[in-house]
């Protein structure tokens, strides 16, 4: 029987169970699952995971199937630990010692690694190429989950390709009920957007995506990191639109614009102080908070509040274009592209 076509016939009759993780036995029915081959959802800090035996093939395949997601775009493998991440890099001795210089005090985090990938990984995880990324998160629930398991979880956000990555559990359901085994219900992440990817194959490491972990609290670690955030690059989340709200036309506006517009009646997502300084409207009015780590923390759950609300058209303030708020830049822009 054709692997590929029994999932694709089975996939609108899947019953997507939620797991509270404070239960002793959802951890290791979450890991009964994964072992059979199928997909559980779980929190990181950053978005949650949806997530597979990264050594499996075919589990690997069904997260591609169930999201949507195009091969060409390759998956950040998830452990527990630097010791499980090794056997699945080729690394030299100057690459290990860098890894395990960033792992000291990075892991468990928000930090991705880039380096050679050795032949455990599976095709379908590198999308081809001869790299692979590895992190090992921090949240609570996703480490009990990584260390029950015997085997790296290769976990993309846990969404339709193309929508805005979920910050929680309800946002999991909105896109991939039925479609997954389960979802591990660990409550709002705390970061809010997705991990930052650094290569380190090379002599001079090369920042592949933004996140939480900014390219200056990287370089007093490890020196200068040259920025490249270019589609061609072996990293999730470069390659095809993102972030994006289902039915929402976003716009990335400056504060001038948000002014003029206070007054008409479409949608505008801005930060508390220019809605405090501008003052109530009719029209919907989503306010983050003005500091980065908040607006993150924030911004996903606001993109599916859009989709609640029906609007058509959303103005966005443009963010400071400093550090901190470097890689909400990214998304945003990712966000609002054609």
């Amino acid at each position: 029987m054709n692997y590929l076509s029994e999932y694709v016939d089975i996939a609108d009759q899947v019953i997507t169970e939620i797991f509270d993780p404070v239960a002793t036995e959802s951890i290791a029915n979450a890991y009964s699952l994964l072992s059979e081959g199928k997909l559980v959802a779980f929190p990181t800090e950053t978005v949650y995971g949806l997530g597979a035996n990264g050594l499996d093939p075919l589990a690997v395949e069904k997260i591609f199937l169930a999201k949507g997601r195009p091969s060409d775009n390759p998956l950040i493998l998830h452990v527990a630990s630097l010791d499980q991440a090794l056997p699945l890099w080729q690394v030299n001795p100057q690459e290990l010692q860098l890894a395990r210089k960033l792992a000291d005090i990075f892991w468990p985090g928000p930090l991705s690694l880039v380096l050679p990938s050795s032949d455990r990984v599976p095709s379908l995880v590198t999308a081809g190429l001869d790299s692979v990324a590895v992190r090992a998160p921090a949240n609570a629930v996703a480490r009990k989950l990584l260390n029950a398991c015997p085997f790296p979880l290769a976990a993309p956000s846990a969404n339709l390709s193309g929508r805005p990555s979920p910050t929680r559990a309800e946002h999991v359901t909105t896109t991939l009920d039925g479609r997954i085994a389960a979802i591990l219900d660990g409550g709002p992440t705390e970061i809010g957007i997705e991990s930052t990817v650094l290569d380190i194959r090379k002599a001079q490491p090369r920042l592949l995506r933004p996140g939480s972990l900014s390219r200056p609290a990287l370089e007093a670690v490890i020196g200068k990191i040259i920025q490249s955030f270019d589609s061609t690059e072996p990293s999730p989340g470069l390659r095809h639109n993102h972030y994006q709200p289902r039915g929402v036309k976003l716009r990335l506006v400056n504060s001038e614009a948000i002014k003029a517009a206070w007054s008409q009646s479409n949608s505008i997502l801005c930060r508390q102080t220019t809605g405090n300084r501008l003052g109530s409207r009719s029209g919907p009015l989503l306010l983050l908070p003005d500091s980065a780590s908040d607006f993150a923390a924030a911004l996903y759950n606001a993109f599916y509040s859009l989709e609640d609300l029906g609007v058509e058209l959303c103005l966005i303030e443009q963010v400071p274009k400093s550090p901190e708020w470097r890689a909400i830049q990214d998304r945003l822009e990712r966000a609002t592209a054609d």
